[in-house]
């Protein structure tokens, strides 16, 4: 018989509204003598009510989640005792509950199982109907069975925590990072400055290798970070957030617009951190990120080992028997964030990547063309729309080049038309200090193909100044030892060509082999 439906209670329960504020008023602290002035129930109704809410673990949050017709059927009056064949059939519910979980399994299969067992027991029509009425009465809040490894279900808190700079008592709010697996429940928490795309999807990435391992898809909350078009049908994701999915081959399935139950299991998620996490946080003062998430873990581990109400097992123990065996493995390294840039495939056949004012190359055929730049700390590639035309370690040296030999058009028109042999000859027509600083630029770099434009504007020069003092600038620019179209226009620009050796010594001329100016290489 019912704990509520004994006589204490006059075999009438009050009105769900106020279980509601019962426990309401409770939580924040109302003592149970000024919660029977306030709704005129006696201290004994009072007492009783906590007392189940107790029992059954059940939070605020939670409470204020469920529906009327949830907290009735949850204190719902049986008067007739459960039959044997029930109480025997009660007994196998958790089990029950633990199978539904693993893939392939389902009721039928289960009733099956039971039935050959018991052939005096339940039909599969009744079997289902008190297995219902079971779940109902343990989760109250939440009656879907996700299979094992299926899906990591994402979200952020909408309240948020705080830390407080230590020098100047500054306030820096976060964001919390929430997200749960859909069979164990078991859950993922941290601080992070933003919602922003790299925030996030560390945040995410941080998730996957706290459960060691990959689910079949991962579902976020229609984030900025994550869906840049939210749709009930075709949710458009963001093109970073989807480059991560398919480096740990899994799938991203925004919830859909308009469609709460698809988020039910990580709100739900949220209300309880909210108790469990920020509650006991509340009077402590954090001073950095990683120092609050080290308080947030300890925290997180109570919480995930806490048996669930009405059950023997925990989120962690239904994790690690049911699930962890259903993820993907992790790949060998995290993945890097990539970000995207636009260019064109220069006449040298390499690419300009102006973040870090560098060089690429790029097949020769590819000259003239449009192209996409994907990169990340460690990796430059270059794709012509879905072609992936070369891929280059990144390099962070200014106007410096990175060419693959084969790259480079050995047999293309445009080197019949540029060699290194013709820039020396029409250098050698000029003057022999011409001729030696020309083969000072070729001599620079990988492959001589990399100086063409330089050696083509050095010498185009005689048509402004003639071969005479482009002759005179070449050997002072030998004696400086800098090799570039830059520094031979500085000295005919300011006539140093001319000057006698007493007077170049006052020269201001910087004394190192990589003078060369950016507007040069744009």
């Amino acid at each position: 018989m019912s704990f509520f439906a004994k006589k204490t209670m006059a075999n009438k329960q009050i009105d769900m509204r106020k279980v509601k504020q019962i426990f309401k008023l409770y939580s924040e602290g109302v003592s149970k003598r000024q919660i029977s002035s306030r709704l005129g129930l006696s201290r004994n109704t009072i007492s009783k009510y906590i007392a189940f809410f107790k029992r059954y673990q059940l939070t605020d949050y939670e409470v204020s989640s469920m529906t009327l017709e949830e907290l009735h059927k949850l204190f719902k009056s049986d008067q007739k005792p459960k039959s044997e064949q029930l109480l025997t059939l009660e007994k196998y519910f958790p089990y029950f509950d633990k199978e539904l979980r693993k893939t392939g399994v389902t009721r039928q299969l289960l009733w099956q199982e039971y039935y050959a067992k018991h052939p005096d027991g339940f039909k599969i029509s009744q079997f289902k109907y008190w297995y219902n009425e079971w779940t109902k009465e343990v989760s109250p809040v939440m009656h879907f069975t996700h299979k094992a490894g299926d899906k990591l279900f994402i979200d952020y808190t909408g309240k948020k925590l705080t830390i407080v700079d230590r020098h100047t008592g500054e306030l820096q709010n976060l964001e919390v990072f929430v997200c749960v697996l859909g069979s164990s429940q078991y859950t993922y928490v941290e601080a992070s400055a933003s919602q922003k795309k790299e925030d996030f999807i560390q945040s995410v990435e941080n998730a996957l290798w706290f459960y060691g391992g990959v689910p079949q898809a991962l579902v976020p909350d229609n984030l900025r970070s994550a869906v840049t078009q939210s749709s009930r049908y075709e949710p458009k994701v963001n093109e970073t957030f989807a480059d991560f999915a398919e480096y740990y081959e899994t799938a991203v399935l925004p919830t859909r617009a308009y469609k709460p139950r698809d988020k039910a299991i990580v709100e739900n998620a949220v209300r309880i951190i909210y108790t469990r996490v920020f509650a006991p946080l509340r009077h402590q003062t954090f001073h950095s990120i990683p120092e609050i998430n080290v308080a947030i873990a300890a925290l997180l581990e109570t919480h995930n080992k806490m048996s669930f109400r009405g059950r023997e097992y925990s989120r962690y123990s239904l994790f690690e028997e049911v699930e962890k065996q259903e993820l993907k493995p992790l790949p060998s390294k995290r993945y890097e964030v990539k970000s995207y840039a636009n260019g064109t495939v220069h006449k040298n056949s390499h690419i300009y990547f102006s973040k870090d004012k560098h060089y690429y190359s790029v097949p020769y055929r590819h000259i003239g063309k449009r192209i996409k730049i994907i990169y990340s700390d460690s990796l430059v590639e270059i794709f012509y729309k879905l072609e992936r035309l070369a891929a280059h370690p990144r390099e962070r040296k200014k106007y410096a080049y990175t060419t693959i030999k084969e790259h480079m058009p050995s047999h293309h028109r445009f080197i019949s038309e540029w060699s290194s042999e013709k820039f020396i000859a029409w250098a050698e027509h000029i003057g022999m200090n011409c001729k030696e600083y020309i083969i000072k630029i070729l001599d620079k770099k990988q492959h001589p193909e990399q100086s063409y434009k330089s050696c083509l504007g050095v010498l185009h020069l005689t048509k402004k100044v003639g071969n005479a003092r482009l002759e005179n600038a070449c050997k002072r620019a030998l004696d400086y030892g800098a090799y570039n179209y830059n520094i031979i226009e500085r000295i005919l620009k300011n006539g140093w060509d001319s000057l006698d050796e007493d007077t170049e010594s006052e020269i201001d001329i910087p004394n190192h082999p990589n003078i060369r100016g950016g507007h040069y290489y744009k």
